[in-house]
C-alpha cells in the first residue's frame, strides 16, 4: 500500500514537485524550514542518499513533539553523470565538477575540455534514492539513462549536463526534447518508477 506523502531531504519545492509528478499518487513534501543536510562524504551515489535521507529522519526523531510523535517517510536522491572515458568522472562529483561554486556552464566546459581529442564519448545519467519507513526500513532504487557527450553543448531546454548529453538511441541532447519526453525516459524517472514499484509491494527493477 502506497504511503500518502514522503518528505524529501530538500528544501527545493520544485524538486518536490518533480518527484511528486513521478511518484503519482504519493504527495511528496520538502523538508520542514530549519532541517539541515550532510555534507556529502559518500563514496557513491547510494551512500550520498542514505546519508541525507538519514540526516533528515534523524532531526525528525530529534523534533518528535513538534510533528506530535510521528516520523514520516522520508526519501533522499543523489545523482550524476559518469563518462567512460574519464573512468566514471566526474560521478559524485559531477555538482562541483569545476569547484565549489562552479556553474552548469563551468562543469560542461570542463568536461568537454577533458573529452577534447578523445573518441570515446559514451556517458549515462545515474540516480540513486534511498526511501525510509516509519520504522526504520530502508528501500533502494536506482535507475540510468546510458547515452554519450556531444561535441558542444545544444539546446535551450533541461539544466546540468542536459546541453551535451545524447541519450542512446537518439540524435538529440537532452536540452533539445520536450520536458514530456525527458521526464519518461530519464535516470530520475526511471529510479523513481523503482521505488513506486517497491512501495507498492514489489521487487526492484
Amino acid at each position: 500500500m502506497l504511503p500518502p506523502s514522503i518528505t524529501l531531504a530538500s528544501a527545493n519545492a520544485n524538486k518536490s514537485r518533480e518527484f511528486e509528478a513521478l511518484l503519482g499518487g504519493v504527495r511528496v513534501e520538502p523538508m520542514p524550514s530549519g532541517f539541515r543536510l550532510p555534507e556529502e562524504t559518500g563514496s557513491g551515489f547510494n551512500e550520498n542518499a542514505r546519508l541525507k535521507a538519514m540526516a533528515v529522519r534523524d532531526q525528525f526523531i530529534a523534533r518528535a513533539t513538534a510533528f506530535d510523535g510521528k516520523v514520516p517517510w522520508v526519501m533522499a536522491d543523489d545523482s550524476g553523470i559518469e563518462v567512460a572515458a574519464l573512468a566514471g568522472a566526474p560521478g559524485i562529483y559531477s555538482a562541483r565538477y569545476a569547484g565549489e561554486n562552479a556553474t552548469d556552464v563551468d562543469n560542461v566546459s570542463k568536461l568537454l575540455e577533458a573529452l577534447e581529442g578523445k573518441d570515446d564519448r559514451r556517458a549515462r545519467f545515474v540516480c540513486e534514492i534511498v526511501a525510509i519507513s516509519p520504522g526504520g526500513e530502508q528501500l533502494h532504487a536506482s535507475g540510468a539513462l546510458e547515452g554519450g557527450i556531444a561535441r558542444k553543448p545544444r539546446g535551450g531546454f533541461g539544466f546540468g549536463y542536459d546541453p551535451v548529453f545524447i541519450p542512446q538511441g537518439y540524435s538529440l541532447t537532452v536540452s533539445e526534447l520536450s520536458a514530456d519526453e525527458k521526464n519518461r525516459i530519464s535516470h530520475r524517472a526511471r529510479a523513481a518508477q523503482d521505488l513506486l514499484n517497491q512501495l507498492r509491494g514489489g521487487k526492484s527493477s
